[in-house]
């Protein structure tokens, strides 16, 4: 394989909008914690706590998906500074470390993605009944 200054360059553009992704998820739980302690501080309803603690262990996850994303793009840069000041072995190294931590923020997304999905079948689960009534309503329309 022939490594050059643009096999780093590849990686700009995904690793900018895996940040910006990032960030829109963390402005968005901001948002929402925000809005459910207001409505925790009017009701003192303990199923807002849950949810809550729920949220700032996604928060964590987000941030550590942000640092591994950032650290991972200084690399992607730090790679290219070498390539230019010929240093392709140590450039390699530095890449591959790169490619690294973009995997591990990647993971941490699955993971918190993961989270996601699991607080919502909670907050969905009080609703079975009326859910499962819909979706056999759906399936008749369909036919």
């Amino acid at each position: 394989m022939e490594f050059t200054l643009t096999t780093p360059a590849l990686l700009f553009s995904a690793i900018s909008l895996l940040l910006l992704a990032y960030t829109n998820r963390f402005l968005a739980l901001a948002s929402l914690i925000r809005s459910m302690k207001t409505q925790y501080l009017q009701s003192k309803d303990e199923n807002l706590l849950g949810q809550m603690a729920n949220l700032r262990k996604r928060i964590f996850l987000i941030r550590n998906m942000q640092a591994c994303g950032i650290i991972s793009f200084f690399f992607c840069v730090l790679c290219m500074f070498l390539m230019y000041y010929r240093l392709p072995q140590l450039a390699q190294y530095v890449f591959g470390l790169s490619l690294f931590l973009l995997m591990i923020s990647l993971y941490i997304s699955f993971r918190e993605i993961q989270m996601s999905v699991n607080a919502l079948k909670m907050e969905l689960k009080d609703l079975k009944p009326e859910i499962d009534n819909a979706e056999t309503a759906l399936s008749r329309f369909k036919r």
